[in-house]
């Protein structure tokens, strides 16, 4: 007995040609559509949320790919057609937490004065970071926990994103300068950095199980470093 294809049907027929059964596996166009689509039925923001808790909590290495279809709900072809990759996930998780959890950033570049952003930066970081809601310290520091060649693109594009983090700190920091609200002597570079310095340290701090108290007193003491009016930096 052979199977024949035609079209979209499987006739079965015996050796003198005889037709026995024809079972038709033919779909009609929207339903074949249909059934694609329903493949993809699933909440593709909330799936992301889950996968950027996952890497946030476990780093990029130290995720599988069962542990991400687990926590977003959806098998691995439904991953894979939806986001591409793990690491194409992982970087879209990355973007997902500047717009999200760590939106406090922005917001406070936007404060008025210079002294108001380090504030709000220092004790921003402290509320993420000390949320027990939260995994433990901070995406940009616990995904690149990645040693790995493989793994050397997503590496890359965290220190990227921590590197533009502090330009945009240095940045309304020469600005301040510029509107006089710091000394024209004050090194902006360095006052970044150390700023970026400190809340690395926190990210590590968190990530070692320090609680929210324990960051608001360390961002309390950072701050007494500020320059003074007219003094350097």
């Amino acid at each position: 007995m052979r199977i024949l294809y035609h079209s979209v049907q499987i006739v079965l027929t015996n050796r003198a040609g005889v037709n026995i059964i024809t079972v038709s596996v033919g779909v009609e166009r929207g339903e074949l559509t249909d059934r694609m689509a329903r493949t993809r039925e699933f909440n593709e923001e909330q799936a992301l949320d889950a996968a950027l808790r996952v890497f946030w909590r476990k780093g990029y290495e130290g995720t599988s790919l069962p542990d991400l279809t687990e926590a977003m709900g959806i098998n691995r072809p439904s991953l894979y057609a939806a986001f591409g990759s793990k690491e194409a996930l992982f970087l879209r998780a990355l973007e997902r937490y500047g717009e999200g959890p760590a939106a406090y950033v922005d917001e406070a570049l936007k404060e008025g004065d210079a002294r108001a952003v380090a504030e709000s930066l220092l004790f921003g970081a402290a509320r993420l970071l000390g949320d027990p809601r939260n995994p433990r310290g901070c995406f940009l520091v616990q995904g690149a926990l990645a040693g790995s060649e493989a793994a050397g693109p997503v590496r890359r594009a965290l220190i990227t994103k921590r590197a533009a983090g502090e330009i945009a700190i240095r940045k309304r920091f020469e600005r301040a300068r510029r509107e006089g609200d710091l000394s024209p002597d004050t090194n902006c570079t360095d006052l970044a950095r150390y700023i970026a310095t400190v809340l690395q340290g926190m990210a590590v701090q968190a990530a070692g199980g320090a609680k929210r108290g324990a960051l608001l007193r360390v961002a309390a003491i950072a701050l007494r470093a500020w320059p003074e009016a007219g003094g350097q930096a």
